[in-house]
């Protein structure tokens, strides 16, 4: 793990080789969800890499995992802040050229902002359950969370992995939760996405429904769509083994035009 500066804030990021490296391969560019950070990946990001001959470049967005604190407050537009200004910084501080993208939930999110408002060259995008507007599910599960984070241990198992847990989970779920975020909406950033797009959806997640990606795919050009049974909101806990088969060939369809 090693500091990058974005700025005057320092972000964690860790660099995974392939132990099946191939030639001229972009690296694949992590973006964690809502709660997440470089650890709350656990090995995942390095079975990918090993899958695809790709770099896995992980990171923890600021106010996340070991990343420095953000600087100024979240407003109901800090998925546009990270695609448009953090995420194009980070990349060209990094050195990438081209990168896929692959985002979780929020992640997911930030990535299409990035490559549907940006002009940083992309070779694709792998999404996870991203949102593209907000759904009555989404605020009842987010609530819950906060009924979570009152009543159980999650601060405390959420605190193994954030230097400042409160700010953390604030951070996510009093903007989630604002009356002014209902009306968040990226649906008009989409046909500006010129890159083949991989998007991930488990049926039963408490977060999302299969519109989101549906909405994707009926206005991003190139889209695969991948619909998993038995699987909620993180796909790569609940069914890893469909999503590293889905993630695989789909970066080898990319490394083969």
């Amino acid at each position: 793990m090693h500091t990058v500066k974005v700025g005057s804030t320092g972000l964690e990021v860790v660099r995974l080789r392939s132990a099946h490296a191939r030639d001229e391969a972009p690296a694949i560019v992590f973006l964690h969800e809502g709660l997440g950070s470089v650890a709350m990946w656990r090995d995942f990001p390095q079975r990918v890499a090993d899958a695809t001959g790709c770099e896995a470049v992980v990171y923890s967005r600021a106010g996340y995992g070991r990343s420095d604190p953000a600087v100024l407050p979240r407003t109901v537009r800090y998925m546009h802040d990270e695609g448009l200004v953090v995420l194009p910084a980070l990349l060209a501080g990094l050195g990438l050229e081209r990168p896929i993208l692959f985002g979780h939930s929020d992640g997911g999110s930030i990535a299409l902002i990035c490559a549907g408002g940006t002009a940083t060259p992309l070779t694709g995008l792998i999404l996870m359950a991203p949102h593209v507007m907000v759904e009555d599910l989404s605020v009842a599960s987010i609530a819950q969370a906060e009924v979570a984070w009152q009543n159980t241990d999650l601060r405390q198992r959420l605190g193994k992995y954030h230097a400042d847990v409160e700010a953390a989970f604030r951070g996510w779920n009093d903007i989630w939760l604002h009356p002014d975020f209902r009306a968040w909406n990226i649906e008009e950033t989409l046909a500006a996405i010129r890159c083949p797009v991989l998007a991930i959806q488990g049926e039963d997640d408490e977060y999302g429904t299969m519109a989101q990606i549906e909405r994707i795919a009926a206005q991003v050009a190139d889209v695969d769509l991948v619909k998993l049974a038995d699987c909620r909101h993180s796909p790569h806990k609940d069914q890893p083994e469909a999503v590293l088969a889905a993630v695989s060939a789909f970066v080898t369809r990319l490394l083969d035009d």
